[in-house]
């Protein structure tokens, strides 16, 4: 039988014996208290969260893919990460991965034993054309999950590098990786609820890996998210809002040179602060592989 005892993830919380009993503003308090510890255990592992994003900047400036897997809430948040990667930054969605054990069906509906499948992972790699120059990232909550595992194992085959990220230390998951993060956040106010505490963890280190990763990707300019793709009015308006901000100038002459730009705020950033048309401003930022500030 499957021995859970040892993992703090699967442990009971003295603070909250008498769950069943509290008031809702006494269960609201104690999770806000017991979240609060989430960022603690997460600064414990930012020496390693600062590696793997080094590891994901390196793998796709050398033209590789970061490739997230996971079940359950795991699979879920990196699939979130993923997808939320290609309006944010203007990347293709092939770019960020988010692989969950099931299928996309297990978003939103649980397929049951997919987790234990020590074969379905590596098959879904392979179909990726899994290369050395990408780097997958497996996420664990309690650091067991066989198709995790064994995902690892054979990206660690094909030479990619590899990441484990679990809420338990010495987990198996970051032992079949050759980077493991591991933020302790200790028993859940809901026992063994690892949806809670360990995936609050987990969403906030892939916000850190992908966003950072971005900022070396050449996907920033000071803190502005200029490759936003415009695809509603909102982010219309938030194109000119990031061009005027990078550059000083007024709505219209933002609205002037992201048309010539044919809508790409980085393009029309450049023309702008270089006094030059789109064409010279492509050169520019093709020189400096998409880094605004060093095309400028």
């Amino acid at each position: 039988m499957l021995d859970l005892t040892k993992l703090t993830t699967e442990t009971r919380n003295d603070k909250t014996m008498n769950l069943d009993q509290m008031t809702p503003a006494e269960l609201a308090a104690v999770m806000n208290e017991e979240d609060g510890n989430v960022v603690k255990a997460v600064r414990e592992v930012i020496p390693e969260i600062a590696t793997a994003i080094e590891w994901a900047t390196e793998s796709l400036n050398r033209g590789g893919r970061i490739i997230y897997m996971g079940a359950g809430t795991s699979g879920r948040l990196g699939v979130l990460d993923a997808v939320e990667c290609p309006p944010t930054f203007g990347v293709s969605p092939d770019l960020v991965i988010g692989l969950i054990a099931g299928g996309e069906g297990a978003f939103v509906k649980a397929v049951e034993g997919a987790e234990d499948n020590q074969t379905l992972g590596v098959q879904e790699l392979k179909d990726l054309s899994l290369n050395e120059n990408d780097i997958v990232i497996g996420l664990a909550a309690s650091g067991r999950t066989p198709y995790v595992i064994h995902g690892l194992a054979y990206a660690n085959s094909v030479g990619c590098k590899t990441v484990g990220i679990a809420c338990n230390r010495q987990s198996e998951v970051g032992k079949a990786a050759q980077l493991a993060v591991e933020p302790v956040t200790g028993p859940e106010v809901l026992t063994g609820s690892t949806r809670l505490k360990a995936g609050t963890a987990q969403k906030m280190i892939l916000n850190m890996i992908s966003t950072g990763s971005m900022v070396g990707f050449g996907k920033v300019y000071q803190n502005l998210m200029v490759d936003v793709l415009q695809t509603n009015e909102k982010l219309v308006v938030r194109a000119q809002n990031i061009t005027m901000t990078a550059t000083g100038c007024t709505r219209e002459e933002a609205k002037a040179a992201l048309f010539e730009a044919d809508g790409h705020v980085k393009t029309a950033i450049v023309m702008i602060l270089l006094s030059c048309g789109a064409e010279e401003a492509r050169k520019h930022l093709d020189a400096a592989r998409g880094h605004v500030r060093n095309a400028l």
